[in-house]
């Protein structure tokens, strides 16, 4: 009886062992993972003075075999990529979203919208001559759906903190 309790416990610790040492993406085969987007913003000229204006932009770097959808999505419920920029006391010009590729997807019938790669939205802050001379923060909020040939992922807002100089 002893010797089967021995067995047993022989083959759970098999078992065990043979999870924790074969790497992780083996079980995850065939599973799609969410891509990592990464988000930059820059600011030209980083430092200006009251009355001038800078010129901004935000940068989403998409892996290849992913896509976000576009600004303006050719179907009602895709999720649209937009840029949200918060500056306080600053003027935000609109924001310029670059052209949408066009792709067939398997799942949908009809051509999508999406962006991939690099994607580049612009927008301008104008600094009023009444403005505070220091340092001010600008948020630049994104919100994107990213999807491959076969799958969407949850939406996702990422934030990129510019700073602009102003003397």
């Amino acid at each position: 009886m002893h010797l089967s309790k021995f067995k047993l416990s022989a083959a759970h610790l098999f078992l065990v062992t043979l999870f924790i040492l074969l790497p992780g993406g083996f079980f995850a085969a065939g599973v799609n993972a969410q891509p990592n987007i990464s988000l930059r913003g820059n600011l030209t000229p980083a430092k200006t003075s009251r009355g001038r204006t800078a010129q901004a932009t935000v940068t989403l770097e998409i892996p290849r075999g992913f896509h976000v959808h576009s600004n303006k999505p050719l179907e009602r419920f895709l999720i649209a990529t937009q840029l949200n920029v918060e500056a306080k006391g600053l003027r935000v010009g609109p924001v310029t979203y670059p052209r949408a590729l066009l792709r067939n997807l398997k799942f949908s019938k009809n051509k999508v919208a999406v962006y991939e790669g690099r994607v580049t939205m612009r927008f301008s802050v104008m600094v009023p001559r009444n403005f505070s001379t220091g340092t001010v923060e600008i948020k630049a909020k994104v919100r994107y759906q990213s999807c491959d040939d076969e799958v969407c992922f949850p939406p996702q807002t990422k934030e990129e903190k510019l700073w602009l100089k102003v003397e």
